[in-house]
């Protein structure tokens, strides 16, 4: 009977066993890294989607305020009444104060189209209005409001500039 005697280097089995220890901590990190990347993507996105959801109010209520002072300026002031020739100027209806930023017309004998461009809320936000008139008694007005979330200078001059917009419309 002999005997023998193996030996075995144990270093080289503990670099394999540390090697394998790395590659597993590495596979870990690189799971948590996408869950983190993931959660942090998710968490801009719906940054995103409240804020512009707050900028589609401010829009909204500049649409809204810029309709009512055109009912005021035709019901009450009557402002865009249908004149019997084609006036020198554009009908300009004030609005939160201000004057109109733009106001042109269209005169037809068909109708009268006017459009204001009216600044709002100490000139932060803007609001375009169109109000199509037809001769007294014999058709219906459209009023047309579109309002910005922001300034007017920004919607005459955009470059680049990213805005909401929301229109609002009457029709009596």
């Amino acid at each position: 009977m002999a005997i023998t005697l193996e030996t075995r280097d144990w270093r080289l089995e503990a670099g394999k066993k540390q090697g394998f220890a790395l590659l597993v901590a590495v596979i870990f990190m690189s799971v948590m890294l996408t869950f983190g990347v993931t959660l942090g993507s998710l968490a801009y996105k719906q940054q995103v989607l409240a804020s512009t959801a707050v900028e589609s109010q401010y829009a909204f209520y500049a649409a809204d305020a810029a309709l009512e002072c055109a009912l005021y300026a035709d019901q009450q002031q009557n402002l865009f009444a249908y004149p019997p020739n084609s006036p020198s100027s554009a009908p300009a209806m004030t609005c939160d104060g201000s004057a109109p930023m733009s106001a042109t017309f269209t005169y037809t004998a068909s109708r009268l189209v006017v459009f204001n461009r009216v600044s709002l809320d100490s000139g932060t936000r803007c609001a375009d209005v169109t109000v199509y008139k037809p001769p007294v008694s014999s058709g219906t007005t459209y009023l047309f409001s579109q309002g910005y979330n922001v300034s007017c200078a920004t919607v005459a001059n955009p470059v680049g500039a990213r805005f909401v917009s929301r229109g609002l419309n009457a029709h009596y």
